[in-house]
C-alpha cells in the first residue's frame, strides 16, 4: 500500500530498510514490535529523569529515583514504565501525592516513536541512530516546554550521532554542511536582526528566534542533511503558528516555547523530509529538460 501511494505521487523510494519488510514473516513483526516498544518505554523512563533533573541541576546518576514531593526513594517494583503509574493510580506510595500523568505519556510516546523508527528504517544502523535522535527530541521538546531553555549537553548528543551516521547513510559532508546552514543561518540572522527591536519594545534581551532553537536546527542539519531540514523547518514553523495562535487566544500570552514544535518538525522531516523534497524538486523541469528543448529550437 505504501509503495503504491509513493508510485502514484511519483515520490522517490522510501528510506532504506522499508523495502526489506516484504521479505519478513508476519511472526517477525509480532515479536519485534512489542520488543521495540518495551525498549522504548524503558528508555522513556530515563528521559523523564533527564527532563526533570537537568533544569534544576540535579545529578542524573548520584541519587536514586525518588518522589519529587517527599523525597522518598522509589521502590524497584514502582519503577516499571507506564504500568507502575497505572498500578499506583498515579499517586506516590509513600506520601500519596499525585504523580503527573506526563511520566507515562513521555514513556509511551518514546515507545511509539521507536516503533515508527523501526517500521520506517528497518532493523538497520540508521534505525538505532534515529532512535537516539528521537529521544533527544523528546527531551529537548519537553524541557523547552517547561523552562523555555535548551541544555547544550543534550544538543551535543546530536553532533555525536553525526559520526556513526556518516558511515551508516549515503549523505555527503556537503549535504550535512548545507543542511546545517540552510536553516541554522537564517534562524541566527533573524535572531540577531530582531534582538534590538525586542529589547527596545520589552526591555529584555531576547531574540525573535532564540539561540537554542538555532543550535538545535544547525546540529540537526549536520545529522539529517538539507533535504530533510527544509521540510522540517516548514512543518515546525507551521505547527508553531497554529498552536501558538491557539495558546495566545486562550492565555493572551504571545511568548511561547518554539522548541517543541521544531522537534515535531524535525522528527517528521527525518522520516519523510527527503522524499518530500525530492517530490517537490521533481515537479519542476530538470536541467536535461531545458537542454532537450534548447536542442529542439536549434534544430529548427
Amino acid at each position: 500500500m505504501y509503495q503504491k501511494l509513493l508510485l502514484a505521487a511519483s515520490i522517490p523510494a522510501a528510506p532504506a530498510g522499508f523495502d526489506d519488510w516484504k521479505y519478513m514473516e508476519p511472526t517477525f513483526f509480532l515479536f519485534a514490535i512489542p520488543v521495540v516498544f518495551l525498549y522504548g518505554i524503558c528508555i522513556g523512563s530515563f528521559l523523564n529523569v533527564v527532563i526533570i533533573r537537568l533544569p534544576i541541576g540535579e545529578s542524573l546518576t548520584k541519587r536514586a529515583s525518588h518522589c519529587m514531593t517527599c523525597g522518598t526513594k522509589i521502590r524497584i517494583i514502582d519503577l516499571i514504565p507506564v504500568f507502575s503509574w497505572l498500578f499506583l493510580k498515579g499517586k506516590c506510595h509513600s506520601c500519596g501525592e499525585k504523580i503527573s500523568p506526563r511520566y507515562p505519556i513521555v514513556e509511551t510516546l518514546n515507545g511509539l516513536l521507536y516503533v515508527a523508527d523501526f517500521l520506517i528504517f528497518g532493523l538497520t544502523a540508521n534505525m538505532f541512530i534515529m532512535c537516539i535522535f528521537t529521544s533527544v527530541l523528546v527531551v529537548v521538546g519537553f524541557m523547552d516546554w517547561d523552562t523555555q531553555e535548551m541544555d547544550m549537553r543534550v544538543l551535543l548528543v546530536i553532533v555525536l550521532l553525526v559520526i556513526p551516521s556518516y558511515f551508516a547513510s549515503e549523505l555527503t559532508i556537503a549535504d550535512r554542511l548545507i543542511g546545517a546552514a540552510s536553516i541554522g543561518l537564517p534562524f541566527f540572522l533573524i535572531g540577531e536582526l530582531t534582538r534590538p527591536y525586542a529589547k527596545k519594545k520589552t526591555g529584555e534581551d531576547v531574540r525573535g528566534v532564540e539561540l537554542g532553537d538555532t543550535i538545535l536546527m544547525a546540529f540537526s542539519g549536520l545529522l539529517l542533511g538539507w533535504k530533510a531540514m527544509v521540510p522540517s523547518a516548514f512543518i515546525g514553523i507551521l505547527f508553531a503558528g497554529v498552536f501558538g495562535s491557539i495558546l495566545k487566544k486562550k492565555t493572551g500570552e504571545s511568548k511561547f516555547a518554539f522548541g517543541p514544535y521544531l522537534c515535531m518538525g524535525l522528527y517528521l522531516g527525518a522520516m519523510f523530509g527527503p522524499m518530500i523534497t525530492e517530490w517537490y524538486i521533481s515537479r519542476f523541469p530538470q536541467p536535461e529538460t531545458y537542454e532537450y528543448y534548447a536542442n529542439c529550437i536549434l534544430m529548427r
